[in-house]
């Protein structure tokens, strides 16, 4: 069996222009060197029964033996407040917050069973520690140089998921003192209790030692901090006083947004709720103790003070003064870079990977790939058509850990389900950052992804879906003589239409899922202005994200209570961070697919795929291009690479109450779906017999084409399965000869006029 993670990688930035480096960050624990070789990807798919993998080999530069070593992942997310004045300073004091633990007794067997709620430790354990641990009591640490230490310990368990206020203080004079109070003490919710201690004698403070919140700081390596004893909950409002106060006052400090700021007793009052939408932690008191978040722990987070009147960050920011951090949050891998390639002037872009090869562990011939994407130079388009990377549905998708996390995994199949290497690498190295389908260890979604790490599901020899099913459309269009550029979802996002406006024809692939407002925005004028839209997938522009503004290749998924999900976000908590948009599906933001593309997604069917049938309106003359070669009873995709059929996977069908456009022509569909066929839970409003695909005509694909603006038009499939279809018996189909048909009639000049 090939090995394909022996050494791992990943490229920044994902996305260049001919002209631009691209840097290479590598890590191997088995292996000390191994071949590298740059490849541009036609076909990513190993399966037999297709073309196989079809990598040119591109003679780069950085080609040849390359040395290896082990650069560690240290996942877990947390706020550090760097040392300043008056910190050192400090002789009593007191720390207050609200807190909201969601895994408070992970018990002395999990990773982690210590959670640092806050600290301020220097590197030889001098310092103080608010901390939970592994019975879920809440502690007070405070040690001394030369290791005395005492330790307050409240007398009830934290509640998972319930606010309390905690104080902390510390008198010079002798005494530790450590509150906690329940927010909600009704129905056996209450944790109230209250610890005392006496202090070590003689604490002197270190001067170089930073204030962490949601961990604590263990060391630095490569200038970046160490953490350790990372926590899983939310932390709101968290202040620093230079006065062993009473839990009293400093609760009324904590409640209050801005409290007293000429107060000279305060040291650091923290407003999580200023810049919610960056990674700086903002310090209301006078000596401006401002910090920074590192590994993207959720912000736009209800706060102890969130009471339902408003469900928006931007309506009340007040009430979102919270932060939720996890103790496997991942967004950066910070591994330095091992080397860099000058991508060459006259490279074509398209999909990129580099090849590493060797003898992994145990034997097994190593081939593992990290994937990066050349995009033509931004406003010098190469050729009439560009197909689009869809890199937000790469990233959404990215590291998911689902076919082992999820229960029902073979259920939906309908069969028993196939692990690969990869498959059983995530489960066992979590570090890597999981998808957004998938759960921190707290059980909460992750709502962030990150290109700056390994991603196994975005290379080459990948699970057959998203990344590995594009690279069939790629394929036939280097079999069929197209000439081709590739741009990617990033670039959309930042360039808009005036990218876009470039080409004749522009392709999204099999799952163009995730898209942005300006996504949305650059495509709808791009069709406006007579641009030909070839849609070749199913459940695409479903669901609406945000990118980070700041963090290249980040982006962000909220899930609600609507559309295909894993997961729920917590009540209130539906707006991105990064922009304040509601996030959910774009059917629930006024702009359902079908306004776009004239279809959209109905059913998962996982279990076969199923064949078109031509409709009457195929024969109207003017969409007789599309079928030329096609005979009247052809059965269309009852052939192909994904269970059989071209119509599968995920599908979608037109819908006029949903904005198909009432000149579209819906010119052959799958309906013949079966029992697997199963709606997106938005298709039905109560639950009853009959939902799936051999009783529900709404299971469909439907396979459109409408005109469009000064002249243009748009042609979709709706499946997935429908592109790995296209090699099938020699490329000689019914799905390639349509498709072809379609894309010559597409870059024909000569406008379609309208119906």
């Amino acid at each position: 069996m090939v090995d394909t993670n022996s050494v791992l990688g990943y490229a920044t930035p994902l996305i260049v222009s001919p002209g631009e480096r691209v840097r290479f960050h590598l890590s191997s624990r088995s292996m000390t060197e191994c071949g590298v070789e740059v490849v541009r990807v036609r076909c990513g798919d190993p399966d037999p029964a297709g073309p196989g993998l079809r990598l040119h080999a591109m003679n780069s530069a950085v080609d040849g033996r390359r040395p290896l070593r082990f650069q560690p992942i240290r996942p877990g997310s947390f706020a550090l407040v760097p040392n300043r004045l008056p910190f050192g300073t400090l002789s009593s004091f007191g720390f207050a917050c609200f807190l909201w633990p969601t895994w408070p007794a992970k018990g002395e067997s999990e990773r982690g069973a210590i959670q640092t709620v806050a600290a301020r430790v220097a590197n030889g354990g001098a310092g103080w520690r608010l901390e939970i641990g592994p019975d879920a009591r809440l502690r007070f640490v405070v040690a001394a140089a030369g290791g005395r230490t005492a330790t307050a310990i409240a007398e009830e368990p934290l509640r998972e998921r319930e606010w309390v206020f905690v104080a902390a203080r510390y008198d010079a004079g002798g005494a530790m003192l450590l509150d906690v109070v329940s927010l909600d003490p009704q129905a056996g919710r209450d944790a109230t209790s209250s610890a005392g201690t006496s202090a070590p004698g003689g604490v002197i403070w270190s001067g170089s030692a930073p204030l962490t919140f949601g961990a604590r700081q263990a060391g630095e390596e490569r200038g970046r901090p160490v953490t350790a004893d990372h926590f899983n909950g939310k932390i709101d409002r968290p202040r620093l006083v230079s006065a062993a106060l009473p839990a009293g006052e400093l609760r009324g400090l904590c409640e209050a947004v801005d409290p007293r700021p000429g107060d000279p007793r305060i040291v650091g009052a923290w407003d999580f709720a200023h810049g919610i939408g960056t990674d700086r932690v903002h310090d209301r008191s006078a000596n401006r103790l401002d910090g920074q978040l590192h590994n993207l722990p959720a912000r736009g987070a209800t706060g102890a003070n969130w009471d339902g009147s408003a469900v928006s960050w931007q309506a009340r920011p007040e009430h979102y003064g919270a932060v939720h951090f996890h103790d496997d949050d991942m967004a950066d891998a910070g591994w330095e870079p091992d080397f860099a390639l000058e991508v060459p002037p006259d490279w074509p872009s398209g999909f990129y990977a580099l090849r590493l090869t060797g003898t992994g562990a145990g034997g097994d011939p190593m081939d593992s790939f990290v994937g990066f994407f050349v995009r033509a130079p931004l406003g010098q388009a190469r050729a009439p058509v560009a197909f689009v990377a869809s890199t937000a549905t790469f990233l959404a998708y990215a590291n998911s850990a689902l076919r082992l996390d999820q229960v029902h995994a073979e259920s939906m199949l309908e069969g028993l389900m196939q692990l690969s290497r990869d498959d059983c690498y995530i489960a066992e190295h979590r570090e890597l950052g999981l998808s957004t389908y998938d759960t921190h260890s707290d059980g909460s979604g992750w709502i962030y992804s990150t290109a700056l790490r390994p991603i196994l599901s975005m290379r080459p020899r990948a699970n057959s879906f998203n990344y590995v099913n594009d690279t069939h459309v790629l394929d036939w269009l280097e079999e069929k003589g197209f000439a081709y550029d590739v741009i990617a979802d990033d670039d959309i996002h930042r360039e808009g239409a005036a990218l876009l406006g470039q080409y004749r024809c522009v392709i999204t692939g099999t799952h163009p899922e995730y898209y942005s407002r300006e996504m949305c925005d650059a495509f709808d004028a791009y069709q406006r202005g007579g641009g030909r839209h070839m849609y070749l997938g199913g459940n695409g522009f479903y669901w609406r994200i945000a990118w980070n503004p700041a963090l290249p290749s980040a982006i962000e998924v909220r899930r609600d209570v609507s559309g295909v999900r894993t997961w729920e976000g917590e009540p209130g908590e539906a707006h991105h961070s990064y922009t304040g948009e509601f996030a959910g599906l774009w059917r629930q933001n006024g702009r359902p697919p079908q306004r776009l593309v004239g279809v959209g997604f109905d059913a998962q069917v996982f279990d076969r795929s199923a064949w078109y049938r031509r409709l009457p309106e195929s024969h109207d003359p003017r969409v007789a291009f599309i079928f030329e070669g096609v005979g009247a009873d052809e059965r269309i995709g009852d052939f192909g690479l994904r269970n059989g059929g071209a119509a599968g996977l995920e599908i979608d069908r037109a819908e006029p109450t949903l904005g198909s456009p009432p000149h579209l022509l819906r010119v052959a569909t799958a309906d013949r779906i079966g029992y697997g066929g199963l709606p997106s839970p938005e298709e039905f409003r109560t639950s009853h017999r009959g939902l799936d695909g051999e009783q529900n005509a709404n299971v469909r694909a439907d396979m459109v084409f409408f005109p469009t603006a000064a002249g243009g038009g748009v042609f979709a499939t709706g499946s997935i399965a429908w592109a790995c279809a296209l090699s099938c018996r020699g490329y000689d189909n019914n799905v390639s000869r349509i498709t072809e048909n379609v894309l010559r009639r597409f870059l024909d000049p000569a406008p379609f006029a309208g119906f």
